[in-house]
């Protein structure tokens, strides 16, 4: 028997709480003013909050557009196979090795909370709960319902908080310091290290990062709080940065997210690079800009990329300029403002020597 009703009367928080306390399986349909969204309950646990298949709507594909993780061509590519074979997305990210079910499933739990956050806001609109629409595909994930609410209310108070603190999109963003090198860093806030630089706004730094924008802002808010990160200026609008900020190099297929991002505090602040096979001195922190930290950032993205390479090719690459070849960086990856990249294969190609040398 299906539950509807009215969220004037019911909250979406209060209809999840319900339903996750009976251990319920289903589907919950919500509408508001041209909107939509769904929430697949299986015994009370969260498992999705999509249709099933590609439909243009999906909120996957639109996360995944969203932090940069799904380029154009490969969703055109998806959607082809898709209008041919009727299989799901996740299915097709899965089987096609686009990427592997833990990465997978840590962008679906993101993607989740993201829309949970989205309508545990609406105060007006309806509600169905249709027991018999279950979720058929692989449950990648089974979220507590209680777990889910909590974090989507915590987040709910902390965007109020963000709507102050960013109220300005047009301020411009720099880094004031370092944070010292056993101080654990989040992987977004290492993502966020590798593109304020000083030049550009918190609009263009949250268009750029990896991340959705609540994502982008609660790491922000703590380099802030830390001392780490401050506004520096403003630009109005209609003047064009200097530049386009800096982003991640795009991923390959059969890449892991999870290798992308496993790295050390020191790769964000980078008390080393390699310079002619010994460690350079690690600068003070009155010495620290926010060039340090870009290069920093760009030299980690390449050795990434390169062992990647290694991985799917067997072999590192004869060129660095082969990697712009194949697509897996742009040419600005391999150029670093003010320094000279030395590259080198060794061997059969089972190693590397990367050299990095400030030019005078």
């Amino acid at each position: 028997m299906a539950l509807q009703g009215n969220l004037r009367d019911f909250s979406v928080s209060e209809i999840l709480q319900l339903l996750g306390t009976q251990k319920k399986t289903g589907c919950l349909l919500l509408k508001r003013e041209g909107e939509s969204a769904v929430v697949y309950v299986s015994e009370g646990r969260v498992v999705s909050s999509r249709d099933p298949g590609m439909r243009a709507d999906d909120p996957l594909v639109a996360f995944l557009k969203d932090i940069h993780r799904l380029p154009e061509e490969q969703y055109r590519g998806l959607s082809t196979i898709h209008r041919e074979t009727g299989r799901d997305i996740e299915d097709l990210l899965l089987n096609g090795r686009y990427m592997e079910q833990e990465e997978l499933s840590g962008y679906i739990e993101r993607q989740i909370l993201d829309t949970l956050l989205k309508v545990s806001s609406w105060e007006d609109g309806t509600y169905r709960f249709d027991p018999a629409v279950t979720w058929k595909a692989d449950r990648l994930v089974r979220l507590s319902t209680e777990g889910v609410l909590i974090e989507a209310a915590r987040r709910i108070d902390e965007r109020k908080r963000f709507h102050h603190l960013f109220a300005d999109p047009h301020q411009v963003l720099g880094v004031r310091d370092l944070p010292d090198p056993d101080e654990p860093l989040s992987d977004e806030e290492r993502e966020l290290f590798g593109i304020i630089d000083g030049k550009h706004t918190l609009a263009e730094v949250t268009a750029a990062a990896p991340l959705t924008e609540y994502e982008t802002q609660e790491a922000l808010h703590r380099l802030i709080e830390s001392g780490w990160v401050e506004a520096v200026g403003r630009r109005d609008p209609g003047i064009l940065a200097p530049e386009s900020p800096p982003r991640p190099p795009p991923i390959r297929p059969r890449a892991l997210a999870r290798e992308l991002f496993v790295t050390a505090a020191a790769v964000v602040v980078v008390a080393v690079l390699v310079a002619g096979g010994h460690l350079a001195t690690r600068p003070t922190p009155a010495s620290r800009s926010a060039s340090d930290v870009f290069v920093a950032a760009q030299m980690r993205d390449l050795r990434k990329v390169l062992d990647l390479y290694q991985r799917e090719n067997g072999r590192y690459p004869e060129r660095l300029e082969q990697l712009v070849e194949d697509h897996w960086l742009s040419a600005n990856g391999i150029a670093i403002p003010g320094h000279r990249l030395q590259y080198r294969r060794q061997g059969s190609g089972a190693d590397y020597r990367l050299r990095l040398d400030r030019e005078p």
